[in-house]
């Protein structure tokens, strides 16, 4: 029944990538602004909408059962291997113009004390304690998940903080990131800053906004490409330091000073 199960997910996958692409990039103008929304995308709401439990019956339940899903879960890294392959190869032929700012690239590190500051109070506020220590701590990636898992367990509230994030960022970070980043440029944000954005520590969502870039400004792939695989590199590596040695300690300060007398 597992090997059904699994060949059954296989046939899934195929018919999703070829609707997918045969759907297309579409340009969806507002205004001014023109959002564009990758097959990514769409193959990410198609498979969103037919997992419900609503669907899950007949050849769908075969598709969606937990062997699968434990399956797709468990071996995501591979597909993303050859993903950071892709990196290194669009970083080579920009290196020395990435070499020029590279000031640029280790000051934006600090960016990723943002969730601490700005996204621990608001989660404090909406009544969140101990969850809000794994939920603000970064963007809820892989990182951020195993850093939580090993101090708290998953099973704590901090890790049901951190794993909710997870969930949510898989689900729509890809669509948020390939909105976001063409709105962005048409209000006068530089593409290289843009791009440099985009490499968050998600290979799903740098791709998501580098390509709506890229669909935005054609004559500057090569540039977009680069810069955004580059930041998505540093931040891989440097963004460990960073939460574990600034954001960490910066979190457990305000969580304390916010939550006084509570606990």
């Amino acid at each position: 029944m597992k090997n059904k199960n699994f060949i059954f997910l296989i046939i899934f996958v195929l018919i999703i990538i070829t609707v997918a692409e045969m759907i297309g990039f579409q340009s969806i103008p507002i205004g001014s602004i023109s959002i564009g929304l990758l097959p990514l995308v769409f193959a990410i709401v198609i498979t969103m909408i037919l997992g419900l439990q609503l669907f899950r019956k007949g050849f769908w339940r075969h598709v969606y059962s937990k062997a699968n899903i434990d399956f797709a879960g468990k071996y995501l890294i591979f597909i993303m291997l050859p993903l950071m392959a892709r990196y290194g190869a669009d970083v080579a032929p920009q290196i020395r113009e990435i070499l020029q700012v590279g000031w640029v690239f280790l000051f934006q590190e600090i960016g990723n004390l943002g969730t601490v500051v700005f996204g621990l109070p608001i989660a404090i506020l909406l009544g969140l304690r101990r969850e809000a220590i794994g939920a603000t701590l970064g963007i809820g990636r892989e990182g951020e998940l195993a850093y939580i898992s090993e101090k708290y367990t998953l099973n704590s509230s901090e890790g049901r903080g951190v794993l909710s994030l997870y969930i949510i960022g898989t689900l729509f970070g890809t669509i948020f990131f390939s909105i976001l980043a063409p709105i962005l440029l048409g209000f006068g944000f530089p593409v290289e800053a843009l791009a440099m954005a985009s490499g968050v520590g998600s290979g799903s969502m740098m791709s998501a906004s580098s390509a709506s870039l890229v669909a935005q400004v054609p004559d500057m792939e090569s540039t977009i490409l680069a810069y955004a695989s580059a930041s998505q590199l540093l931040t891989s590596f440097l963004g460990t330091f960073t939460m574990v040695f600034l954001a960490a300690p910066l979190q457990k300060f305000m969580y304390k000073l916010l939550v006084r007398g509570e606990e």
